[in-house]
């Protein structure tokens, strides 16, 4: 049974006087709001802010926090999450809600991320020791405007020029070191390392720019690299690792998955082949026509010849009139051929395999095997039906023992013959 909370005066100190009246621990959870800040020009401060069952404030503070070397956001997160949980262990508080705004921290309070370096589980180890003082503390994953009070505790601390006691003037300023488990470089300076939000796992900028190349050119879903997990990464993540190119791939792909497969249509102007919506056509032209105009070069073509348009032409006169491959239709052909192509056989689109296995995606969705054409699962190229080698020759039966004998005796009998007659010529 806790009497009564401290609550804080107009200045924003303690005042033990005055509290909030009788209220039981063990009934009432109470809400933590925490926030470390680092700025450029070495300062560094954290804000803390209790609250009540009403969202009524019992408790805030704010101070610099002091450090001999360079310190990260999550070590200053980390912080004043400590700062917090200790004063509302000494407040006498059982139950509490954690707010953390920034994820690399929820990763850690909930278990779902480890440290990456001894000061940060060092922190983490004090903060798990610290929790089990309450009988119960949750994590809750809010935005950063939700965390207004602590925020601007912690802004106040910077903004008052409290000046960090670092190295020297004339010492070069200590940069933390941390290593791509990609490539395996251990000299990279950690706030140059690319972090990925929803696993807070870390690898160096052009490890990453690889990945999500590779991923875009074969594509699979946008995944961290780390082993086995399946985090997904996002465009608004990464779009600074991105060059124009791969940025307008990225942007192409999430247009593309927007649209369902059954609704895909593609410009069959051979110079664009841009990627349309049936639908979306549909409803900018009369339904009743079969001519659309593409959106990217403006041309117009028939949606079910899948042509060009054929003006004054119906699309059986067309059709009959057309039954073999164009000389632009050849042309294709023989540059697939000799580029070793292969087309879809689903939206009829060439594919070039650069490397990889034979079993390929085309952009329209349909599988298929590289090196025949087949369907997935329809030939016995290792990634479908399981391959039959031919069954081996049986071996030849050992040579016995008898055998052996035989042919030595035979051997004697030719070779004394062969002395007989030597003798008497």
């Amino acid at each position: 049974m806790l009497k009564g909370l401290p609550r804080i005066d107009d200045t924003g100190k303690l005042s033990p006087g005055k509290t909030s009246g009788d209220m039981t621990t063990s009934s009432h959870v109470y809400s933590l709001y925490f926030k470390g800040l680092v700025s450029e020009d070495t300062l560094a401060g954290f804000g803390v802010a209790i609250l009540g069952q009403k969202h009524d404030l019992l408790f805030q503070m704010k101070a610099p926090i002091h450090h001999d070397s360079t310190i990260t956001a999550l070590e200053a997160e980390l912080t004043a999450l400590k700062r917090g949980l200790t004063e509302a262990a000494n407040l006498g508080i059982t139950h509490i809600s954690i707010y953390c705004d920034y994820y690399p921290t929820y990763g850690l309070v909930t278990g779902r991320s480890v440290p990456m370096d001894n000061k940060t589980a060092s922190l983490m180890n004090d903060v798990w020791r610290i929790r089990e003082q309450f009988a119960s503390s949750f994590p809750i994953f809010v935005a950063e405007n939700s965390i207004k009070y602590a925020y601007e505790l912690a802004r106040e601390t910077l903004d008052s020029e409290i000046r960090i006691t670092v190295n020297p003037p004339h010492r070069a300023k200590a940069t933390r070191k941390a290593t791509c488990i990609i490539c395996l470089d251990d000299n990279i300076n950690a706030n140059e390392m690319f972090w990925v939000d929803k696993c807070c796992h870390l690898f160096c900028s052009e490890c990453m720019k690889r990945h999500i190349e590779v991923r875009l050119l074969e594509r699979s879903v946008m995944r961290c690299p780390h082993y086995r997990c399946k985090s997904k990464l996002t465009f608004g993540s990464c779009v600074n690792l991105l060059t124009p190119k791969l940025r307008k791939m990225w942007q192409e792909r999430i247009r593309e998955d927007s649209i369902p497969m059954t609704e895909r249509i593609y410009c069959p102007n051979p110079r664009c082949s841009a990627l349309m919506s049936v639908n979306q056509l549909t409803k900018t032209t009369n339904e009743a026509r079969v001519w659309r105009c593409c959106f990217k070069c403006s041309q117009l073509f028939c949606i079910n010849c899948k042509v060009s348009w054929h003006n004054d032409l119906s699309c059986e006169d067309y059709k009959s009139l057309h039954p073999y491959p164009t000389e632009n239709d050849r042309k294709v052909k023989a540059l697939a051929n000799q580029k070793s192509w292969r087309q879809c056989g689903k939206c009829q689109h060439m594919i070039e395999l650069s490397y990889g296995c034979v079993q390929v995606q085309c952009r329209c969705g349909h599988r298929f095997c590289y090196q025949c054409g087949a369907e997935e699962g329809r030939c016995r190229h290792g990634h479908g039906l399981p391959l039959r080698l031919p069954e081996p020759p049986p071996p030849p039966p050992p040579l016995c023992i008898s055998c052996i004998c035989c042919l030595f005796l035979l051997f004697l009998f030719v070779f004394v013959i062969y002395y007989i007659v030597a003798t008497f010529n």
